[in-house]
């Protein structure tokens, strides 16, 4: 899939959360610089947030790629479908 003339993947797809359709209304330029886009959906609504690794000009530890774990487990619903898309070439 391209955004943003990047292509990206995806890489984790928990209990069917994807819909490209609805991503793609959701997603700005803002998550042009991330490696990573994390979408997550609690109470019916997508809610979307980026990641980086440690090589890219605009990582912070805030973002770092491998907290994407306890991102979901701190910040997500329990249990809530959620999808990782990856940028190709990272």
């Amino acid at each position: 899939m391209k955004i943003f003339n990047k292509q990206y993947k995806l890489i984790k797809n928990y209990n069917e959360a994807f819909n490209e359709e609805e991503f793609l209304s959701k997603c700005t330029d803002y998550f042009d610089g991330y490696d990573y886009i994390v979408g997550d959906i609690s109470y019916g609504k997508l809610r979307l947030k980026g990641f980086n690794k440690k090589g890219n000009e605009k990582y912070k530890e805030i973002n770092d790629f491998s907290r994407i774990d306890t991102y979901i487990k701190d910040n997500c619903a329990y249990g809530c479908k959620y999808f990782i898309l990856e940028r190709e070439n990272v």
